[in-house]
């Protein structure tokens, strides 16, 4: 399933790393995940029952998201 948020929501949301980059639905790789990757460090955060789960403790890392 893919994420369904609404355009105005993503456009607002940024990851929490220091580099507060924009976030883009999918995950590498797979682009119907239920998650979201930022553009800048590749951390994959996921999405539970349609809310973004932004914390540094819950994302994937980039190698991680990339091997899968």
């Amino acid at each position: 399933m893919a994420v369904d948020l609404d355009p105005r929501l993503l456009d607002v949301l940024a990851c929490p790393s220091d580099d507060h980059a924009a976030l883009t639905a999918g995950a590498p790789g797979d682009p119907d995940a239920d998650a979201l990757t930022c553009t800048e460090c590749g951390r994959v955060y996921p999405v539970e029952d349609g809310v973004p789960v932004l914390l540094l403790d819950a994302a994937l890392p980039a190698e991680d998201s990339e091997e899968q």
